[in-house]
């Protein structure tokens, strides 16, 4: 027979959050939005940023983020690059996360997740030892583009499994579409999880209390809402290159180099003529912007592009068992509940 749950007024214990999100959608936004409002009430925050690429862009800018509002960071970052922490980095993610704690002991831990990973799958390493036994209010984020929704892209195997397997959906970038195109994107939304609510927010504005309890441990124990086929889940359908642009370059020519490329995802630092810039690109959307983070030398003049693969043909995902053609409102699945094992 399971035990109950410590008491987590008299047993420390760390929030944990998994935030998810097709490429592109504002995940790094909304941590850099939680880790400003940590710090200001003075919660110690551990981040583990996971990019599907090899370079450490997230985690200089949540870096940047971090020191902007404190002298110093005050917040643990590790970043664990080039594979996806809810299959090929499971291991690490979880080897991470405990050491994190012992050497931080946090009120909060972070998971961003890559473009392509899966909020559920990731969120099982919170409920295995020895991790399990000092996490508590675990909780799964996905962020959805109201814009990539809106337009009808990229709706495909991975970006349904993802709001699939969601504890709650922020709906970003309404700020770059009409109401009319917030609500259908919404809509859509809603017909994939009818279960979890939608919170809208634009620059990931949101209230934390959504996502963390003010009384930790205060969330109920619930039922792991989700069962994957991990052998469905594969990112061969994705490939990340790197595009390199010496200094002094002018900003039309890193935007007209970008968008030349089919790219789901851009994101990187150019010191342009004009200066530092952050490169941020969305389905060939390419925005430079000024910068206040000073990134390592070592990532100046890289940009991160992330493509569909060539190499897939028919269903881009590679998926035998599902109409290409089929839209994932009509593929949707109800996955079966399984029981979450209670504390010792």
């Amino acid at each position: 027979m399971s035990r109950p749950r410590d008491n987590p007024v008299s047993n420390r214990r760390a929030q944990a959050l998994v935030v998810s999100g097709f490429l592109g959608s504002g995940k790094t936004t909304l941590v850099r939005r939680l880790l400003e409002e940590g710090q200001r009430a003075g919660i110690r925050t551990a981040v583990v940023s996971n990019e599907f690429g090899e370079l450490g862009i997230d985690q200089a800018l949540l870096a940047g983020t971090a020191r902007s509002v404190k002298g110093e960071s005050g917040v643990d970052f590790v970043e664990l690059a080039g594979g996806c922490v809810c299959c090929r980095l499971s291991d690490d993610l979880l080897r991470t996360l405990q050491e994190l704690w012992e050497r931080t002991h946090p009120d909060r831990v972070i998971v961003e997740t890559s473009g392509v990973a899966l909020p559920y799958d990731t969120l099982l390493n919170f409920w295995r030892d020895p991790v399990r036994e000092w996490s508590v209010d675990e909780s799964s984020v996905v962020v959805v583009s109201a814009e990539q929704v809106a337009a009808g892209r990229n709706l495909d195997r991975t970006f349904e499994d993802q709001v699939c397997s969601a504890d709650l959906l922020l709906l970003s970038k309404t700020d770059l579409v009409s109401e009319t195109d917030a609500a259908r994107a919404q809509a859509i939304v809603h017909r994939l999880q009818p279960d979890v609510a939608i919170v809208r927010a634009s620059f990931g504005e949101v209230d934390s209390r959504l996502f963390f309890p003010p009384e930790p441990g205060s969330r109920p124990l619930r039922q792991a809402d989700a069962v994957h086929d991990h052998c469905a889940h594969v990112h061969d359908e994705y490939r990340c290159e790197e595009v390199s642009f010496a200094a002094g370059v002018e900003e039309t020519e890193v935007v007209r180099a970008l968008e030349g490329r089919s790219a789901l995802r851009a994101k990187g630092f150019v010191r342009t003529a004009a200066g530092l810039r952050i490169v941020q690109g969305v389905a060939g959307r390419i925005e430079l912007s000024e910068t206040h983070t000073e990134p390592p030398a070592a990532l100046v003049g890289r940009v991160v592009v992330i493509e569909h693969s060539r190499a897939a043909s028919g269903n881009r995902l590679g998926v035998s068992h599902r109409d290409p053609d089929a839209s994932p409102l009509e593929t949707a699945r109800t996955p079966a509940p399984v029981e979450k094992e209670e504390r010792r």
